[in-house]
Order: C-alpha cells, then sequence, then structure tokens
C-alpha cells in the first residue's frame, strides 16, 4: 500500500497538487489543513483545491473528514471548513473524530484562530489498516511547550487502545526531539527512522523542520518511506509503501 502525507496549505497551489494526484497512485492519503464548504463550493473553488477536487484527482472513492475550524466566506450564512481528510481506496469500516484541544467554533478574529480546535481522526478501513490522521497543536518553536505535550498524551491514549496494524499520519508541528513525541514512543518514526531533516518546501518558512511525520506499529511493515521534493504546498508530501 502507498500512504501520503500532506498537509495541503489550503490547496493554494491547486494546479501542481492536482496535477501531483493524478500523476501518481496511492492507496490512502492524509491530509491536513483542507477546505470544503456546503454552501458556495464552486467558489471556493476558484481560489483552493477543496477536499471534492482532491479526492477526484486522487482517483480515491471512500473518504472521512474532520473539520477544526469554520470561517464565513462569501455570504454571512455560507462557512468555509478547514480540517483534516482521509481518503482511501479501501473503504471506510468505521470512523471517528476525537477532540484533543479546544473547540470547534467560526474564526472571526485572529485570537479565535489561534484558539481553534485540534482533532484526532480515525478510519478503520475493510483490509483491516488503521489510519490515524492528526494536525498537531501548533506553537512557534518545534520543540512544542507544556501544552503540546498534554495535547499529545490524549492522542496517545486513543492510539495506544487500537489493535491490528497502525499508520498515524499528520503535520504534527513538532520535531521527534520534542519532549510531546515521546508519548508516542510505541509507535516507530519513519521520519526520525529514515533520518529526514526537513518536511518544509520552502515557500512558507526559511530552514530545515522535519514537522511532517508518518508512524506506524509493530502489525506493519515497511517496504520504502521517501519524501517528495515535488512543490505541491509549503509542507513537502511523505510517502510509505507499506505491507499489513
Amino acid at each position: 500500500m502507498r500512504i501520503l502525507q500532506l498537509n495541503v496549505w489550503t490547496g493554494r497551489i491547486k494546479g501542481a497538487l492536482l496535477d501531483f494526484l493524478r500523476n501518481n497512485d496511492f492507496d490512502v492519503i492524509c491530509i491536513q489543513e483542507a477546505v470544503w464548504s456546503n454552501g458556495k463550493q464552486k467558489e471556493l473553488e476558484n481560489f483552493f483545491a477543496t477536499v471534492d477536487q482532491i479526492k477526484e484527482a486522487s482517483g480515491l472513492e471512500y473518504e472521512s473528514r474532520s473539520s477544526n475550524w469554520g470561517m464565513r466566506i462569501f455570504s454571512e450564512d455560507n462557512i468555509m471548513e478547514q480540517g483534516n481528510a482521509i481518503l482511501s481506496k479501501s473503504e471506510i469500516a468505521e470512523e471517528r473524530n476525537d477532540l484533543v484541544h479546544n473547540k470547534y467554533g467560526i474564526v472571526e478574529s485572529v485570537q479565535d484562530f489561534y484558539e481553534h480546535a485540534y482533532t484526532l481522526q480515525v478510519a478503520k478501513l475493510k483490509n483491516g489498516l488503521n489510519v490515524i490522521n492528526h494536525h498537531g497543536y501548533w506553537k512557534p518553536t518545534p520543540m512544542g511547550d507544556e501544552t503540546t505535550v498534554e495535547v499529545m498524551k490524549k492522542v496517545a491514549n486513543v492510539v495506544r487502545r487500537i489493535s491490528g496494524p497502525v499508520v498515524m499520519c499528520g503535520d504534527l508541528n513538532i520535531v521527534h526531539e520534542a519532549p510531546a513525541m515521546r508519548e508516542l514512543g510505541f509507535l516507530r518514526d519513519l521520519t526520525h527512522e529514515y533520518h529526514i531533516d526537513n518536511t518544509l518546501s520552502g515557500l512558507k518558512f526559511n530552514g530545515k523542520v522535519a514537522c511532517d511525520h508518518i508512524l506506524v506499529n509493530d502489525a506493519v511493515r515497511v517496504k520504502r518511506f521517501r519524501v517528495l521534493d515535488d512543490i505541491v504546498s509549503d509542507h513537502k508530501a511523505l510517502v510509505a509503501e507499506v505491507v499489513i
């Protein structure tokens, strides 16, 4: 199975992102900072690659979404959602979304944005794989802080109870050396194992920060792991080829 991890940066590099997905074949895609709207979808697509367009370009049939916050756009009653999505070639048998920090709300100010919700998305596929998708709590430092540790403890408590093969993807907003990553010490961090020192494309932030991760448990055999240089976001795409 080929698994893609990518923070899509609201799909603002639309053409390159959609072409990348059309030209590659993935069995599972985990994305963060994804956007969609239940109202003025076509208007939104003038600016961003939405989850619907990403799903179509990837050719994957099944999906699960989890919104972290909403914003009014185009009209007072139309909400653009931003959050996480799992796309899969295999049917999703079960799904759950756990709130791990703050609560969902409509962003009206900068303060609202920095206090938005963080969710943990879990999808059990019919082929037996448990896929976990998470956009980590953000602080200006990739080492995180005490809150980062507390949020990751909540994440780890959910993941630890899942039986069977597990693949966890996410822009976790921290590097492997951060204290919060010790909460996930029961998983293998492929970003660390393969000595990846940078997962940012350079479009937004300078410097090297390996804040994007794919983690697996012992029930998953890793055949290959790569970080691609395609410019499709402010983050790079991570691809793991695994066997369950």
